[in-house]
């Protein structure tokens, strides 16, 4: 079982739907939070929220080499890591024929690149039997169409998931790959580029975030889909 009473967790993606839900999840249980997210503001009104929990908030740019250097060198305040949450994210919608190229590259940048920019500076303060987990979606299992560009995206970001996990066992260091349906964090309603279609009723995030963080302390080693049913 994973202890997460006085961990140091990284949150990154921290403002959002989902990252905040989990951010509170794991204060709740006693971790020490380190949050990352692109705007201050938000940082800041999830910080007073959360309170002495929060040890440390970094804004930066996850599309750019810097951004991820950046986090990593918050994260380094204080010591080693035993977890990491990447809840970053965009989505774009349509066909391919109507796919906006600077939508593309944002998508591919923050899904998917940017998480393995982030883990490799992330390496060396990962300690024997932290975690790290990854929110990637159904669509990495069930690709979409009018979403073939985004479940792409997710379908790399659970391929390298797996691949770390087995690269680090030895390690003793975990990867989880989370992969939920729709669940209402607002995303699908913030597109980069085309129009949201018509998705039935979603997840709660609070329960969503909740059977995260019971994966992560129960050692877990990957969430599909079905497991939020």
């Amino acid at each position: 079982m994973t202890q997460l009473l006085n961990s140091k967790m990284l949150v990154v993606g921290a403002t959002g739907g989902l990252g905040s839900a989990i951010s509170r999840q794991l204060s709740l249980q006693g971790a020490r939070l380190v949050l990352a997210g692109r705007n201050e503001k938000k940082l800041a009104a999830l910080t007073d929220q959360l309170g002495d929990s929060v040890i440390g908030t970094v804004s930066a740019d996850l599309t750019l080499p810097s951004g991820a250097a950046a986090v990593a060198a918050a994260a380094a305040r204080g010591g080693g890591l035993d977890g990491v949450i990447y809840a970053a994210g965009v989505v774009a919608f349509g066909p391919l024929s109507q796919l906006d190229d600077d939508a593309f590259e944002q998508m591919l940048l923050l899904n998917f690149i940017a998480p393995v920019r982030l883990f490799k500076n992330l390496l060396p303060q990962l300690k024997p039997g932290s975690v790290v987990v990854h929110l990637s979606a159904i669509v990495a299992e069930k690709p979409m169409k009018g979403m073939a560009a985004y479940s792409a995206t997710k379908c790399a970001l659970t391929g390298f998931s797996a691949a770390m996990g087995a690269e680090l066992r030895r390690e003793h260091i975990r990867v989880l790959d989370v992969r939920p349906p729709h669940t209402e964090t607002g995303l699908h309603t913030r597109p980069i580029s085309g129009v949201p279609p018509r998705l039935g009723q979603g997840l709660d995030p609070a329960a969503v975030a909740q059977r995260i963080v019971s994966a992560i302390m129960a050692d877990e080693p990957d969430l599909p889909s079905t497991a939020f049913s």
